[in-house]
């Protein structure tokens, strides 16, 4: 099993931004993270990369058999392909020279063994003994991991040319785990956006998921998680097929890029306490769950695995090192993920020029939780992207919504048996003409209305600006949706891969102000603004009333556990002071938010409705 020298990796970042990450960025040793979910787009970026790299390339035409599952495995063996050249042309490279073999061993971080080693060479006079370490050194380079991503509840049903209906395994979760699982990566999948049992099911049809003799496991299973119950959940669901989870990816629910999925209140540092006083559990628990399936199905369970315990990560708003040692050496988590400050990166991710213009001048203003998302659930945005210009300018002529090209967001029956996207014109037109006839005053009309222009198609958008950015698509006919977490507003400039390699280690001087509150702190805002914007959607059910009571407790539990944070010895550059006062004025607000929705259902001014209405 490969160990990784980096303590931190980059996360998924839409559908488009991390594509081609690995490609830039694994020979230097950096893991990331490639969705697979718009297999369309995978295929022009397949095609620029094998004639840019002298690759042979078929085309795998869109009505192809098991086109899909097809597509995404010749993308990512093309990619390990590629990053296999890079990294054998690395280890060719020269030490003692201005190259990325020089790269690879000073963007280590310091306490690496590989680093002291490639220290200890530099200062070491000619001959033999230099010459041996020399060739341990370059051995000892490997490129990082090249993972997948998958948004499990985006699983449609699909049909073939004809409009037959296809089988469950050609579903989009199922032909894209199916076409990772066909690959020849040694990697991870990173399973997120929910829980699919039937797909948990159907990753026990791949050998490559269960350990081979020796005990290593050639595709490892990562579960997204936000709280530690899911987790067990989850865990037990796979060990029960004799699937081992090689990681717990904690993501905050709120101060992260993409998707946002909060918590009931729970914030980051009590779900982080949580997993490090219980990980033993994650580990002894689903032992016997796959022990147990093992004996059943008579086979042997190899002995190299039985005390290999999941790694426990996490990411979402770190913005430097005193915080990334917070998570690491205060509550025991083995990884740190750093998604968006990635994007003002140029080397690293696959984005725009202006879309990136765009995200360097970003303020807090300018980023913000939106339902621009046909998925239904928040999603993290920034104003005047082009996805946002355009969206805005077809509900002002009256032609909103998109064409549904690709289909990957599809759910809603409302006006159709088959589900159609509530991004798309179809749906749009037609609850506009029912919002248009209903009884609702004009006032309710214009949110409605709002509610429902807002949406944009997310998987053309989302993809768009990878392609912009690799010359395969027209900025002026491609709109570009891009999905950063609020803690970029933070980092103001281009950087260079070494500076915020180095901003993550400690190594030079911080990339932020001094004045940006601790991430912990900005969670709690942006937990207090859901709050808020929950009440003013609120239709006052006896259960949703009850559910933003728990909500409050909850919230108020964690602000205690923060206040004790606030008192404990801050790690260089960390702003623990911070919190302290954050705690006091979001406190205030989110009781005075509270006690002011109280008193409009006493005294009538919303009409709680009937119980066992929802």
């Amino acid at each position: 099993m490969r160990e990784y020298y980096h303590t931190f990796h980059i996360p998924v970042m839409g559908l488009g931004y991390s594509a081609d990450t690995p490609i830039r960025v694994a020979h230097l040793g950096i893991t990331s993270a490639i969705s697979i979910t718009d297999d369309i787009m995978l295929e022009p970026m397949r095609k620029h990369y094998c004639e840019k790299f002298g690759l042979p390339f078929s085309e795998i035409p869109k009505n192809e058999s098991d086109g899909r599952a097809k597509r995404i495995t010749a993308y990512l063996d093309a990619v390990q392909k590629i990053v296999r050249i890079n990294t054998q042309s690395l280890r060719r490279q020269p030490f003692f020279k201005n190259n990325d073999k020089r790269r690879y061993f000073e963007l280590l971080p310091d306490e690496s063994p590989m680093k002291r080693e490639y220290n200890r060479f530099l200062d070491m006079s000619e001959g033999p003994e230099r010459d041996v370490l020399a060739e341990s050194l370059t051995s000892g380079i490997i490129p990082g991991s090249i993972d997948v991503n998958i948004m499990v509840k985006l699983d449609s049903m699909n049909s073939d040319s004809g409009g037959n209906p296809l089988g469950d395994e050609f579903s989009d979760a199922k032909a894209a785990l199916r076409g990772y699982a066909n690959s020849n990566l040694d990697s991870a999948i990173v399973l997120s956006a929910g829980f699919n049992k039937s797909l948990f099911s159907y990753m026990s049809r791949f050998q490559d998921f269960y350990p081979d003799e020796s005990g290593d496991i050639r595709k490892r299973i990562i579960l997204k998680v936000s709280d530690f119950r899911s987790s067990l959940i989850q865990g037990r669901v796979l060990a029960k097929k004799g699937l081992e989870v090689w990681e717990f990816r904690i993501e905050s629910g709120l101060n992260c890029g993409g998707h946002a999925f909060p918590t009931n209140g729970h914030l980051l540092p009590g779900i982080l306490r949580e997993f490090n006083e219980n990980r033993d559990r994650l580990g002894t628990e689903f032992q016997k769950l796959i022990q147990k399936y093992y004996k059943a199905k008579d086979m042997a369970y190899p002995d190299t695995a039985l005390s290999r315990r999941p790694l426990i990560t996490v990411q979402g708003g770190v913005g430097n090192n005193g915080e990334n040692r917070r998570l690491m050496e205060y509550f025991g988590m083995d990884l740190t993920g750093w998604g968006s400050p990635f994007l003002l990166v140029p080397e690293t991710t696959c984005v725009d020029e202006t879309t990136r213009e765009l995200l360097r001048q970003a303020g807090e203003k300018e980023l913000y939780l939106s339902d621009a998302s046909p998925f239904g659930i928040p999603f993290n945005n920034v104003r005047n992207s082009g996805s946002d210009i355009r969206t805005r300018e077809l509900a002002a002529k009256g032609r909103t919504g998109y064409p549904c090209s690709k289909g990957f967001l599809v759910s809603n029956t409302e006006f159709s048996e088959k589900k159609i996207c509530l991004g798309s014109r179809q749906y749009q037109m037609k609850k506009l003409e029912k919002i248009d006839g209903s009884e609702c005053s004009e006032s309710e009309k214009g949110k409605l209305r709002r509610k429902v222009t807002e949406k944009a198609c997310l998987c053309e958008h989302l993809s768009n600006s990878a392609l912009i950015a690799l010359g395969l698509a027209k900025e002026d006919e491609s709109p570009q949706a891009i999905c950063p977490g609020p803690n970029i507003a933070w980092f103001d400039r281009y950087y260079t891969l070494e500076e915020m390699v180095d901003h993550i280690y400690g190594r030079g001087p911080d990339l932020l102000s001094s004045e940006r509150p601790h991430m912990f702190a900005n969670e709690i805002v942006m937990y207090v603004d859901y709050f808020e914007k929950q009440i003013e959607n609120c239709s006052c059910s006896p259960k949703e009333i009850s559910r933003l009571h728990e909500y409050k407790d909850n919230l108020e539990q964690g602000m205690d556990f923060c206040l004790n944070l606030a008192e404990a010895r801050a790690y260089p550059g960390e702003n623990l002071a911070s919190i302290s006062d954050c705690v006091k004025k979001q406190r205030a607000r989110l009781r005075s938010l509270q006690h002011d929705f109280e008193e409009k259902v006493s005294i009538g001014k919303l009409e709680p409705e009937p119980a066992g209405r929802s």
